[in-house]
């Protein structure tokens, strides 16, 4: 690590403003230097790859491919540049799938002028500044999601069907007339897919299926 020079940012969030208040505060330090701005996900790997500064500031949610996919991206290409996912508000899938994406941490944009500041320079140290609470929490949330997943590839055929219908919203007897199965035959296949998943209810199973569902349209989540 040169210290010779001022660590190189990158800013990458959709709100012009943000980026404003952010370059505006870190111009404050002598050891910080702002080098880009991006507004899209695309911008940001773009940027990064090209001016390949020591750290990227990246919100979770832009247009344009994901934070969270342009993070992936970016520590695919050069695991030299540094990320850190800021956003708006906590969410546990969000830190589960930053991590897995290889950032250096995940903070709230609520947090305090110098615990940014300090966050930027241990990030560029080399040091994770996830909580110890943060990677307790995203470590049984990426098991229980493998875990998920494994079990997912037991179902068979009709459970997935069926379990595609329950996302839908549609109740057991909807289900038995669309496929052409009595109710109680539904309701016993729903019960299978509930212990096969390891989940307490229909309505965490249509969320698991619709978390699943987007998962494989956006990416965000592709573990």
């Amino acid at each position: 690590m040169d210290t010779s020079r001022p660590i190189r940012v990158l800013l990458a969030d959709d709100h012009e403003v943000v980026r404003l208040g952010l370059k505006s505060l870190l111009s404050r330090y002598p050891d910080l230097e702002v080098v880009a701005e991006a507004a899209t996900g695309e911008e940001a790997v773009q940027k990064a790859l090209e001016l390949i500064p020591d750290i990227v500031i990246m919100d979770v949610r832009m247009p344009g491919g994901s934070g969270i996919e342009a993070c992936r991206e970016i520590r695919s290409a050069n695991d030299n540049i540094n990320v850190i996912m800021l956003t708006s508000y906590a969410d546990q899938e969000a830190l589960e799938s930053s991590i897995l994406a290889g950032a250096a941490g995940y903070v709230l944009k609520e947090i305090g002028s110098d615990d940014l500041v300090q966050n930027i320079r241990k990030a560029h140290a080399g040091e994770k500044i996830l909580l110890p609470e943060q990677i307790s929490d995203a470590v049984s949330g990426i098991k229980k999601r493998f875990e998920q997943m494994r079990k997912a590839s037991e179902l068979t055929e009709q459970e997935e069907k069926i379990l595609s219908l329950l996302a839908e919203g549609k109740t057991n007897k909807q289900i038995a007339q669309e496929i052409f199965l009595s109710e109680k035959t539904v309701r016993n296949y729903v019960s299978n897919i509930l212990t096969k998943l390891g989940l307490s209810n229909r309505a965490e199973a249509a969320a698991y299926a619709v978390r699943r569902s987007f998962s494989v349209i956006s990416k965000d989540w592709d573990i």
